[in-house]
């Protein structure tokens, strides 16, 4: 990986899936290797992940963050995976100081953040700092959020969102793990040609993108990581996708780079 720090560093998306990703090795966990093979070493991670939501936003302070294991029904060895990046207390003031984020002085890393990361930077030896979903708020703040934070861009700061833009677990097909239903393939491209279209303005109100998307945003918080990575961007960036596909029925894999 090129280690030129005077390099802006992209943005990136990941569609998470399932916390099993975090110890296969498959077309998506090759997809997040790939996509982070180029850039330059980052000075440290903010990630937003689609599984810490919070009245406001918040930001991890840890000097070492624990490896959260946020989740049930696994495998055994899925529980004993550690991510042992360390925090910055530095990047944590950072945060708060460009948005307002309050610090939390107690969250570790779940596994929206270190089942990917595990797969990016397996070394664990790159600072890690997660800010919180202010699940109360409309996806309007989140973008307006997200631009608060493009200085960090310049600093060595990889922004990473975690989510899932189709992301409906009621509707999951366990018999279909390499398909789609047709609503969830539709919603798919409906969202990504609006992305490719950095149409905020439509998609901070995916409401009116009609039922497939609705199907595919039940809730929020799965779609809002993708806002955060398109409200850092600069003008004239360039937006490509990876590991375009849904699976299980209902999950986008989908991934967004901007640089």
């Amino acid at each position: 990986m090129n280690s030129n720090r005077n390099m802006r560093i992209p943005l990136i998306f990941v569609g998470h899936g399932t916390p099993m990703n975090a110890l296969e090795v498959n077309e998506f966990t090759e997809g997040w290797k790939e996509v982070v093979k180029d850039i330059p070493r980052p000075a440290g991670i903010l990630c937003i992940s689609a599984h810490w939501e919070t009245e406001v936003s918040r930001v991890t302070t840890l000097e070492k963050p624990p490896t959260i294991h946020d989740f049930g029904g696994f495998p055994s060895r899925l529980y004993e995976v550690s991510y042992p990046a360390p925090g910055s207390p530095f990047l944590a003031k950072e945060v708060q100081n460009l948005t307002g984020a309050k610090p939390d002085p107690s969250r570790g890393l779940d596994h929206g953040t270190w089942s990917v990361l595990i797969h990016m930077f397996p070394e664990a030896d790159i600072p890690v700092v997660q800010m919180s979903i202010a699940f109360d708020q409309p996806p309007q703040y989140h973008l307006d959020l997200a631009k608060k934070l493009i200085p960090l861009r310049d600093k060595g700061i990889l922004i990473l969102g975690s989510g899932n833009i189709v992301h409906n677990l009621r509707k999951i097909d366990w018999d279909n793990p390499g398909g789609g239903y047709e609503w969830a393939l539709r919603a798919d491209e409906i969202l990504k040609d609006r992305i490719r279209k950095e149409d905020t303005g439509m998609l901070v109100n995916y409401q009116k993108l009609g039922p497939d998307v609705m199907w595919a945003v039940p809730t929020p918080e799965h779609f809002l990581p993708m806002i955060y990575i398109l409200g850092a961007k600069r003008e004239n960036e360039k937006l490509s996708f990876f590991n375009e596909k849904v699976v299980m029925g209902s999950l986008s894999m989908t991934g967004i780079r901007i640089d």
